[in-house]
């Protein structure tokens, strides 16, 4: 018998090469092109005209949950079909609510629902009762005039908040990159912190550039943060010439996007530095940079070595890592890249053109207050304290959020809950006791002659009588002279 001609390792890798190329186009096909049927028909019935994006959305969802792995366009088309039909007729039964609820309850009504008729068959009569039942609860659950709404916010949050895990560092999907969550991220937010201890941002892409890979690498490259000292292997000092030796790393050059002229270009911009940096003769790779007047002397130069390898070469301040992620988007049915950076600098971030400054977003409050405006911090500190609870499985009503954000932000900037803050600035002496530091608020309180009306909660429940709220809340008078006569009592 003959034997076969063995493969040479080159004709093995290419054959490799090859399957991994079929298996990477199955995966394509699997993923991308569901999105794209969906998006089509979507377009070709003109869904966005007919129903309300919660809808479409949930119709788009339920579809690549079910075919989003094996697709098959015969089933697609006719579980599109189904879906839409079933969607006019949940819209049309649930569109009534818009008259007695708020639009946020109405389209999270309407994506629940269709998510449970597209799993049970239901009738007109059941839709119709859901959304009695809808009306109904949301009335019931109206606040009544005197609710005490700050103890109920205080107590909606801080029960489920202990159930928290106390200490968490991940970011979903990324294994290189920390991030704050848990109790350690809440106490960040309300104690509103300077500074986060992982500043984080999702830097968004416009529409024509979100798509392409090589735009994403290119400005992932111009964020990134990059001193002398992370592209030099060393930095001598000629004493003779009074002058700095860079050698330059040739990989991290290549890793970070730069050249040897780059580099030159970047430490000329230096007023020190104008004219008096080269690159070697003898060595393309190295730096000969002569040091100013001003540090002739040998101390002064050591000096001088040490702030020239901290001399920014190029991307955005505060920026110190940027990771690439490719995210799939429900809205599109396509994947889009999104920047993950660690470190933040929003100002600079913002004014690059590529970059979609209506969905770029950091998990720095004070950040966003100092750039976008106290409003923005407000909306910030609401969507940051609800992921951090939601990441960890707790559902606390958005009001409770609401309110305690209204609290920090109202007096026009981000102020903490603490004696610092809210609680420091209450006008009761007697609640600001009862908080922290006690015998000094009452002596302080004394000395400047101050007096309590006793409005709140904290400081009626201190003396023991009854808080002006619930039923305490209103003050019923009489006169028994105008009984006598007859007359109404007021």
């Amino acid at each position: 018998m003959s034997k076969k001609p063995r493969k040479s390792r080159k004709e093995k890798k290419s054959g490799e090469a090859v399957k991994k190329e079929v298996v990477f186009e199955e995966i394509r096909k699997a993923v991308i092109e569901p999105g794209e049927l969906i998006g089509k028909l979507i377009e070709e019935h003109g869904l966005h005209q007919k129903l309300p994006p919660v809808l479409v959305n949930s119709i788009r969802s339920i579809i690549l949950g079910k075919y989003g792995v094996k697709p098959d366009e015969a089933a697609i088309n006719q579980e599109f079909n189904n879906l839409a039909a079933l969607a006019q007729r949940v819209y049309g039964v649930m569109e009534s609510l818009r008259k007695n609820v708020p639009e946020a309850i109405v389209d999270e009504a309407l994506s629940k629902l269709m998510d449970v008729a597209s799993r049970y068959s239901l009738s007109n009569d059941e839709l119709i009762k859901i959304r009695e039942d809808v009306v109904q609860f949301y009335l019931h659950s109206l606040v009544e005039p005197g609710e005490p709404v700050g103890t109920i916010a205080a107590q909606s949050i801080g029960e489920p908040s202990t159930q928290m895990t106390l200490r968490t560092f991940h970011f979903a999907g990324v294994r290189e990159l920390n991030v704050t969550l848990g109790l350690p991220r809440l106490i960040e937010l309300v104690d509103a912190k300077r500074r986060p201890e992982t500043p984080i941002m999702e830097i968004y892409l416009k529409e024509d550039y979100k798509h392409d890979l090589n735009v994403a690498l290119e400005i992932a490259r111009k964020l990134e943060y990059t001193n002398l000292e992370a592209v030099a292997v060393s930095a001598e000092i000629d004493l003779i010439t009074e002058s700095i030796l860079i050698r330059l790393d040739r990989d991290m050059l290549e890793d970070k996007g730069l050249t040897v002229d780059s580099v030159v270009e970047a430490l000329s911009k230096r007023k020190l530095l104008v004219g008096k940096v080269r690159v070697s003769e003898e060595d393309p790779l190295t730096l000969i940079v002569e040091a100013p007047k001003a540090y002739s002397h040998i101390s002064k130069i050591l000096k001088f070595r040490e702030r020239l390898l901290k001399t920014k070469i190029k991307g955005v301040r505060g920026v110190k890592k940027v990771i690439l992620q490719r995210r799939y988007s429900p809205s599109t049915g396509k994947y889009e890249y999104v920047l993950l950076t660690e470190g933040s600098n929003l100002a600079e971030v913002l004014g690059i053109p590529q970059v979609d400054h209506r969905r770029t977003r950091t998990n720095d409050i004070h950040e966003i207050e100092r750039v976008l405006g106290i409003e923005a911090a407000r909306q910030a500190l609401i969507s940051e304290m609800m992921n951090t609870l939601r990441e960890q499985g707790l559902e606390v009503d958005v009001r409770h959020v609401m309110l305690v954000a209204d609290l920090m932000t109202w007096s026009g900037i981000v102020r903490q809950i603490g004696r610092h803050g809210v609680v420091g600035e209450k006008r009761s002496v007697l609640a600001r006791a009862a908080f922290e530091i006690t015998t000094k608020q009452l002596f302080d309180a004394s000395v400047s002659g101050e007096f309590d009306s006793l409005q709140g909660v904290a400081e009626n429940v201190i003396i023991g009588q009854l808080m002006p709220f619930g039923t305490s809340f209103v003050e019923l008078k009489t006169s028994p002279q105008q009984l006598a006569r007859g007359g109404e009592s007021q």
